[in-house]
């Protein structure tokens, strides 16, 4: 479509005598666009003068379309050398701005489609200065190793757009911020200072070239300053340099200013692996409430330092710093990316428009808001642009005389100025209205009224870390009288409080905590919720606080996505990753966002014990598996490959049963096939059994060690062949052979819950080929029932029951109970794994009676229910008296029991029944 085709507005002119010119010059054009023209030079001088200077172009540009018209002034200065490019991208510049401008006030382009034309034009012209600086550079000779082939690529150098230049949302008179970085990765250590030498030269010419004022004007004004520590470092620093910054001192307003990072110029992979590395930085894994803060006082500053506070009228009033200013939109956009984007890349837009549908699809503004500030925005843009189009002016003030705002009204098309400034006003006070409430905390509701002893807890509560600081104080201030009108309504107040007060003294910070309790309220409900029910919970929340993002960072009460959506989510999160130490903290914080899931959907009756433990071990099965490849990877580098077939890492006991509780640790052995392959090949080869042995261990130190983030798990690996003796990873020959002729009856007890959690799927087929056989060489064994029986009374002498509520070790209680289904399933070479699958075993083979397996059934049930409800309550033996009204109440209806009383019988008649049918089946001897 043509341009005339595609008018819908036109300004009014404001100076007549400025209409002449253009009447007489284009005189052939058709009657809308004279009147565009003639609009346009009666309001703005410096496009009449643009108009002028270009005017045999610009008629030939309107007879098309604007975008043909927008490539043809690009394609100046394409392939011209250094001397001859600063010219012409001054005539590229100028009919760029001439063009936009008449596509903008006569409503041809939307406001994307002109800053995306202005930002297509610093692209081009950054890239064609540096590319022609780089090759002069290169031919002679002061780039190191640089050939004329690398010229194409700027031999390293990249520019990354900062700002609106990043967003494609430049203005109409804007500067534009760049960081030019090299990578240093190109160049042998010995040359780096001499190309980084050779890159500040080329910087600063490339500079000049787009900056300098001649008599046709300037390109764009280039500032470097958003670099890295500008006050002390050259314009053009190293990549690795760069990350080192950030990663030490990196701070909050430059993590703002990355979101609208983008490799521009130059070499734009480099750039864009460097802008991979800063992730991390940029879009923090935890829910970032306390960036609000820091933006509310950015923003304070900027208005103290530029004197906008209170500036009531609209005389002056700067357009983007202001109250109610495009700024605001901006902050109040980037800073819930901010809060937002690391868990969910979805929010990582770069412009604020896009941002904001985002923001809005993903449920963090509402759909109403996310419309109005987008139209207020471009709105707001609209009148910048005409601020800037006077005079070429880099300004955002609007004009100071009453005839000044004339100009502006008639740029927009309005005849008629006061409304123009009513429509203004009112924007600006919406705006205001808008984002003013998101940066600006109200005022604390007086703390309720709490008995003396009470009061005595919460006056203790300035001594703890977590309120160490003023920020934390503050924040404290705004959120304690929810915390303690909460607390108050708990079943009971003096319990919930004591819990609430072990949680609180245990949290190492709280700024981020109270950040995340002032935005959301239902953060605190579900606190005091743990705290009056759950101990242990509220503990593992002191020392992980940062899981309580996932509770308003995604879908935290939806139902569990399972196994298989699991491992992609892992797999999906360490691959963002390079470094292996921080792969392994990421899993650490994502697990126990998880756990806490499991724990809290637990507690309030959303799945049951059956299903936690299910899920618990679908959760430590998707750790394992997401993280051996890079544990492998990670010991390959030093070792070289597997050696053989690789290796599969088993679960053993509750995870090869696909039952763990929230306090489990995790059984595990390795078998590994290296037949006839005796060493790997790497740089520092090793034999293959001590290979494999090593390999294990750095699994085993990937999940244990304690990292920024905590630990995994604990590991147990007693149950490998010869338990503690034994070798800690074992060849599939030397294993079969083991388990066929030398292991003890236990070890083959064990075997029937083994199942493969993680490595090569083909050897964990032959494994599991070699678990089927062993059993079927034990099925009906007599002696299998006397060792059992044995192995019973060794259990009972070595540990008696813990308390009156032990639900796991003893006669007739779980342990008892899984030893007899791992029995009648070793009698009955049934490959099946889970307790209730292995009590169906026995009942198939006739080891056991219809009514022993359902009385066993039952058993097992109740007293799962109770021991997983327990280790979720607690990590100390259950008392019921310490547990506290909360944690009673949610045991009782995990086991279906009316009171304490009726809990104490149904365990007792359940023992009695469990360890009447066992002692049957492995009696004890001499009993």
């Amino acid at each position: 479509m043509t341009f005339a085709s595609r008018l819908t507005r036109c300004p009014i002119p404001h100076d007549p005598a400025r209409t002449e010119a253009p009447r007489a010059r284009f005189a052939g054009l058709a009657p809308e666009l004279r009147a565009l023209l003639e609009g346009t030079a009666g309001c703005s001088p410096y496009l009449a003068g643009l108009m002028t200077r270009e005017a045999d172009w610009i008629e030939a540009a309107l007879a098309g379309s604007p975008e043909d018209a927008l490539d043809d002034a690009l394609s100046l200065g394409e392939g011209q050398g250094s001397e001859a490019l600063g010219s012409a991208l001054r005539q590229a510049k100028a009919r760029v701005a001439l063009l936009a401008g008449l596509a903008d006030l006569g409503g041809v382009w939307r406001l994307e489609e002109v800053t995306g034309a202005l930002t297509r034009l610093a692209d081009t012209a950054v890239a064609r200065a540096m590319t022609a600086l780089v090759a002069d550079d290169i031919r002679r000779g002061r780039i190191p190793g640089a050939g004329p082939d690398d010229a194409a690529t700027a031999a390293g150098l990249v520019s990354i757009a900062m700002g609106k230049t990043g967003a494609g949302e430049l203005n109409y008179s804007s500067d534009i911020d760049l960081i030019c970085l090299f990578d240093d990765t190109r160049f042998d250590a010995g040359d780096v200072q001499d190309a980084r030498a050779a890159f500040i030269r080329i910087v600063r010419r490339m500079t000049a070239i787009l900056s300098d004022l001649t008599p046709e004007g300037y390109v764009f004004r280039t500032d470097l300053r958003l670099r890295p520590d500008a006050s002390v470092t050259p314009v053009c620093i190293s990549m690795g340099a760069a990350e080192q910054y950030y990663e030490a001192q990196g701070r909050t307003w430059e993590r703002a200013a990355y979101i609208k990072a983008r490799a521009a110029s130059g070499d734009i992979a480099a750039g864009e692996r460097f802008l991979a590395a800063l992730t991390p930085f940029v879009w923090r894994r935890h829910l970032d409430f306390a960036a609000i803060q820091d933006a509310h006082d950015m923003r304070l500053r900027i208005r103290d330092h530029k004197g906008l506070h209170g500036r009531s009228s609209l005389e002056g009033r700067d357009l983007k710093l202001g109250p109610g200013g495009i700024r605001e939109i901006e902050f109040f956009t980037q800073t819930r990316q901010l809060i937002a984007g690391g868990r969910d890349p979805d929010l990582r837009q770069r412009d604020t428009v896009g941002a904001l549908a985002a923001l809005a699809w993903k449920g963090w503004i509402t759909e109403a808001a996310a419309v109005e500030l987008t139209r207020h925005y471009r709105d707001h843009r609209e009148v910048e642009h005409r601020l800037q189009m006077v005079g070429d002016a880099q300004t955002h003030a609007l004009p100071v005389t009453p005839e000044g705002l004339d100009v502006i009204a008639r740029m927009m098309g309005e005849g008629d100025t006061d409304a123009f400034r009513r429509v203004l006003r009112d924007r600006l006070d919406r705006v205001a209205e808008l984002t003013e409430s998101f940066f600006a905390p109200g005022e604390a509701r007086a703390a309720p009224q709490v008995r003396p002893e009470m009061q005595a807890v919460v006056d203790g509560w300035r001594a703890y870390p977590a309120l160490r600081s003023e920020r934390a104080v503050r924040i404290f201030k705004r959120v304690e009288p929810e915390i303690l009108s909460r607390l108050d309504r708990a079943a009971n107040p003096d319990e919930a409080l004591g819990q609430f007060d072990g949680f609180l003294r245990g949290l190492p910070a709280g700024v981020q905590l109270f950040s995340l309790f002032e935005a959301n309220h239902q953060l605190i409900d579900l606190i005091v919720d743990v705290c009056a029910t759950a101990p242990a919970l509220a503990a593992y929340l002191s020392r992980n606080a940062g899981v309580l993002d996932a509770v308003i960072g995604g879908d935290f009460f939806a139902p569990w996505p399972g196994l298989p959506a699991l491992r992609a989510e892992l797999d999906a999160r360490l691959g963002e990753i390079p470094d292996y130490e921080r792969k392994l903290d990421a899993a650490r914080r994502w697990a126990k966002e998880w756990h806490f899931r499991v724990g809290v959907h637990h507690l309030r009756g959303l799945i049951d014990a059956q299903a936690a433990g299910r899920e618990y071990a679908e959760l430590a099965e998707a750790c394992l598996a997401a993280l051996w490849p890079p544990c492998v990877a990670e010991f390959a580098r030093k070792h070289g490959a597997p050696p053989g077939r690789g290796a599969v890492v088993m679960g053993m006991g509750s995870l090869g049963a696909e039952r763990l509780n929230a306090a489990s640790d995790l059984d595990l052995i390795v078998i590994y096939d290296a037949d006839g392959v005796d060493a790997s090949d790497g740089p520092r080869p090793l034999a293959a059994r001590q290979y494999y042995a090593r390999l294990t261990q750095a699994l085993v130190t990937a999940l244990t060690a304690q990292m920024s983030e905590g630990h995994l798990y604990e590991v147990d690996m007693r149950l490998r062949p010869s338990g503690r003796q034994g070798p800690v990873a074992t060849a599939l020959t030397g294993f079969r052979d083991y388990q066929m002729n030398e292991a003890w009856t236990w070890e083959h007890l064990a075997l029937t819950r083994a199942r493969p959690v993680a490595g090569s799927p083909e050897l964990a087929a032959d494994v599991e080929a070699i678990r089927r056989e062993v059993l079927a060489s034990k099925a009906g064994g007599a002696a299998v029932r006397a060792d059992v029986a044995g192995m019973r009374e060794r259990i009972f002498a070595a540990k008696a029951p813990d308390g009156d509520w032990e639900a796991k070790i003893g006669p007739g209680r779980l342990q008892d109970l899984e030893l007899l289904a791992q029995t009648v399933t070793l009698l009955a070479a049934d490959p099946a794994r889970r307790v209730e699958a292995q009590l169906r075993a026995g009942l198939r083979a006739g080891l056991l009676t219809k009514e022993e397996e359902a009385a066993l059934q039952s058993g097992y049930r109740f007293l799962w229910r109770l021991q997983a409800g327990g280790r979720l309550l607690s990590d100390r033996p259950l008392d019921m008296a310490a547990l506290g009204e909360g944690g009673r109440a949610f045991l009782l209806r995990e086991t279906g029991t009316p009171d304490l009383d009726g809990l104490r019988t149904r365990l007792a008649d359940t023992v009695a029944t469990v360890a009447a049918i066992v002692g049957r089946h492995l009696p004890l001897p001499g009993g």
